[in-house]
């Protein structure tokens, strides 16, 4: 009986652990961004080209093998005229004495098998290898930099999502002062020691303070709706996510910008640029290849025949000539094969390679002039960044200063209004000078961190584990 009581009771309450869901570390955050992120796949998907010119490129040693064909109607005539024949005694034809037309007509077919084989490009094909690889390295490392893209945006919408909780935390505060400091101002209106106005002031700071409720629960879900399309991962689950706000420390930077994505791609893209200008040199190259062809020449029902006869006439014996008519069967020739080594030597080519170098000269000038202006920007956004983290640091300190000085102002402004000494409204405007210092607080430490990560951004060195 006790037995099948616990199996009742496990029964019972398995759904409710299987359904107990958990709050979504900020990995399982970026790794869920990761594989939604449009950018990155349609980044993904572009450099799957590349990959096929690199497989296009190792096939270009493959035999290739063609078949082709044709079957139809034949008819042709040759015109012929006879030369002198001259027989003695019995034949004298003077030459141009018979103009004789030979008719071939028929069904007739033909088929032919192909097959190369290329055996030395010049060269080209393995410095055009070269170059893709260069190509592949280069789109490889741009896909570093969407992917700080993507840690940058899922990173500030939960510090975001972070400064809302506090946001929260803060007004809850306010609220647990205003309530006491409502039933104090009831004392106090009782008493007479202070004015309705006064009163009524409270309470507009209450209304006030519900209004903020409600504000903050809207920013709330927009800030969830924005985590949801990032990641995909079900709004029931990230509301159960509590982040904290804390300021990033930070090191001098180890590397410099020359480590940034774009200038690793870059000068990736500058070496496949050379491979390039080398390959199209080749054009002087001759190039060789195997060949080798089997054809088949049939016709059918077809009839040989000539104008005039191919036989001439011998009086002296009473022979009138014959004209050719023949009817054979058909006609085949098979086996026709051919196999060999061919080469194509391309003298002189119209300056079509000469053209094709001096494109890929100025592809790689383009590129080198991309980087040179790549590093100034890039300077420049270092210095930039740094000032911007260090000043936001600073701020940090300040905000908590005014904070302390908010703190204490109210503490004492709660005393006065206590003891009767000072209004609602000083009281008022010392919590609202607290809420906005610890709002102002939290804001530094939210610019403080979008500082740090666009610093670590400016040298390739974003770490998610400084940062959470």
């Amino acid at each position: 009986m006790k037995s099948n009581l616990l199996i009742l009771t496990f029964g019972f309450f398995m759904p409710v652990l299987g359904s107990a869901q958990t709050a979504p570390d900020f990995r399982e955050l970026l790794d869920s961004a990761m594989v939604r992120d449009s950018d990155l796949k349609m980044q993904i998907t572009q450099n799957k080209l590349t990959d096929l010119d690199e497989h296009k490129l190792k096939d270009a040693f493959l035999p290739t093998l063609g078949l082709s064909g044709q079957i139809g109607y034949l008819n042709g005539t040759a015109r012929t005229t006879s030369p002198e024949i001259n027989i003695q005694p019995f034949i004298h034809i003077p030459e141009g004495q018979f103009n004789n037309n030979l008719n071939v007509s028929g069904f007739s077919g033909i088929a032919k098998a192909d097959a190369k084989m290329l055996v030395y490009s010049g060269g080209k094909v393995k410095l055009l290898r070269k170059a893709n690889e260069e190509k592949k390295i280069s789109e490889d490392i741009l896909l570093e930099k969407t992917r700080d893209e993507v840690v940058a945006n899922v990173s500030k919408a939960y510090d975001q999502l972070a400064l809302i909780h506090q946001t929260k935390n803060v007004l809850d505060e306010a609220k647990k002062r205003l309530d006491i400091n409502r039933k104090t101002a009831d004392k106090a209106l009782g008493y007479g020691l202070i004015t309705p106005y006064d009163h009524k002031k409270i309470e507009l700071a209450q209304a006030t303070l519900d209004a903020k409720m409600v504000e903050y629960e809207g920013k709330k879900e927009l800030l969830l709706t924005q985590l949801y399309i990032l990641t995909g991962i079900d709004k029931e689950r990230l509301r159960l996510i509590v982040p904290v706000l804390s300021p990033i420390e930070l090191l001098a930077p180890e590397k410099g910008i020359e480590q940034r994505a774009e200038i690793r791609a870059l000068e990736h893209g500058i070496t496949a640029a050379d491979f390039k200008i080398k390959a199209e040199r080749t054009w002087k190259i001759p190039k060789v290849q195997l060949m080798a062809s089997a054809y088949y020449i049939g016709l059918y029902g077809s009839r040989i025949k000539t104008s005039e006869n191919v036989i001439p006439a011998i009086p002296l014996i009473g022979y009138p000539g014959a004209k050719l008519d023949w009817r054979p069967t058909n006609l085949n020739i098979f086996p026709l094969v051919t196999a060999g080594v061919g080469f194509q030597w391309e003298i002189f080519d119209g300056r079509e390679g000469k053209h094709a170098e001096e494109t890929a000269k100025i592809g790689k000038e383009i590129l080198q002039n991309q980087k040179e202006d790549a590093l100034k920007k890039l300077t420049l956004n270092l210095a930039n960044n740094q000032t911007n983290y260090d000043v936001a640091d600073a701020q940090i300190a300040l905000k908590s200063k005014e904070k302390e000085l908010a703190r204490n102002a109210l503490i004492q402004a709660e005393k006065e209004f206590r003891y009767g000494v000072s209004k609602s409204s000083q009281l008022i405007e010392a919590e609202n000078d607290l809420e906005a210092a610890e709002l102002e607080y939290q804001n530094a430490i939210f610019n403080q961190r979008r500082a740090g990560i666009e610093l670590m951004r400016s040298t390739q060195e974003l770490d998610v584990t400084k940062i959470y």
